[in-house]
């Protein structure tokens, strides 16, 4: 992982390279299992930031999308998908691919706090309030 802490979940790695590539590696090797460009879009330098949360972890990526999904050896299983902020900041390097976003979200009290140039927002996690 470059950009991003990867996450260490016993005996695999999963971070996002400096391709772009959510990837997973067995940690005692460093193999490469698996990479998917699903979760993080196509670029160099791309990112995403990863928290577990249970059996599922919580993914935001440069375009502003939540991400949950389940990693495992056996690969990448996106569950659902939102765009929670829109992303503000351009990239001399990216000019083609649009605007942003790398602020790194806070999860508390089953919420997700987010901000990006223009605006700070709350949103519930809860199940039960939707």
């Amino acid at each position: 992982a470059i950009m991003c802490t990867p996450v260490f979940d016993e005996e695999f790695i999963y971070g996002v390279c400096s391709y772009g590539q959510l990837r997973c590696l067995e940690a005692k090797t460093g193999r490469r299992v698996w990479e998917t460009l699903e979760a993080t879009g196509e670029g160099r330098w791309w990112h995403a930031f990863l928290i577990r949360h249970e059996d599922r972890y919580f993914i935001h990526n440069e375009q502003g999308d939540l991400i949950i999904a389940k990693l495992s050896p056996k690969g990448y299983e996106e569950i659902s998908r939102t765009t929670i902020i829109e992303p503000t900041t351009f990239s001399q390097r990216r000019r083609d691919k649009g605007a942003v976003h790398w602020s790194h979200p806070a999860y508390a009290n089953r919420h997700i706090v987010h901000r990006n140039d223009n605006e700070i927002i709350r949103a519930s996690l809860d199940a039960s309030d939707y």
